[in-house]
């Protein structure tokens, strides 16, 4: 169903991944999309081809560097350019490093509240007025199954993570006034290239691919398996849809009930 139809979405890390995705399932929804990432020209021109055939919308990609408030800005631009206005904006791209607190390093720290959420904030800062001036808008925060659970080595990812939660919160309640809704959605360990190598690591060391996948999720969701991106994807379009409206400032788990372990 095209319950989006005509909207514009604007989704960061969409060329690969769970953000890649979400840029499907709101493209199938009717949405023109706002590709943002890290591939080169000529992936992306192929991304936003492929959205464009599959499901007959408008899809550009914006390029630029997260960390970075001015490309920021151009990223929002070309939005505005392309479409008018941001009607959905998906605050998907991220950055990992794993060390110790005592090694981990102020350059790491510094991108990973840069990319992880002030990123998101000046996104949220940029697009707003497009959305209150239409009196319709939805905000949704990538956050993880880490706001609600602590793990060593990941000091700025736990950190930022949870950091959303706030910030969710706090435009929640400053959106009601002009039909904005803003949400978090909560993945538990959905399938990456690191997740994936390091059930690879884990097999190398003479464990079988179902040994080490279970080793692997031995202490993360109790499904045993990773979390579906389509299914992300599937309950971002239902919080932007008709049927969601009063879902506003709530942190959602989708995580094989990890969280309720």
């Amino acid at each position: 169903m095209r319950t989006l139809e005509g909207r514009c979405a604007l989704i960061t890390g969409s060329t690969q991944g769970l953000g890649l995705a979400a840029a499907h399932r709101f493209a199938a929804a009717g949405c023109h999309v706002v590709l943002s990432g890290l591939a080169s020209a000529d992936e992306a021109a192929a991304i936003a081809s492929g959205l464009e055939s599959a499901h007959g919308v408008r899809a550009v990609y914006a390029a630029g560097d997260l960390s970075r408030p001015a490309d920021i800005d151009g990223i929002v631009e070309t939005a505005r350019r392309a479409f008018g206005t941001v009607d959905i904006l998906v605050n998907n791209a991220v950055v990992r490093h794993a060390a110790p607190v005592e090694a981990f390093s102020a350059g790491k720290w510094d991108e990973g509240l840069a990319v992880n959420l002030s990123a998101a904030f000046h996104l949220i800062r940029l697009t707003m007025p497009m959305m209150q001036a239409r009196r319709w808008g939805r905000i949704l925060n990538v956050s993880s199954i880490y706001a609600f659970k602590g793990a060593p080595n990941r000091v700025a990812y736990v950190t930022t993570k949870t950091a959303l939660l706030g910030l969710t919160r706090a435009v929640a309640l400053e959106g009601v006034p002009h039909g904005i809704t803003c949400n978090a959605v909560c993945p538990g360990t959905t399938e990456t290239p690191v997740h994936e190598a390091a059930i690879a690591s884990l097999a190398a060391g003479g464990l079988t691919r179902e040994e080490a996948e279970r080793r692997f999720f031995a202490t993360k969701q109790p499904t045993g398996r990773f979390i579906s991106a389509e299914q992300v994807a599937a309950l971002m379009v239902f919080l932007c849809g008709p049927d969601a409206g009063d879902i506003n400032g709530a942190a959602l788990p989708v995580d094989g009930a990890w969280s309720a372990s």
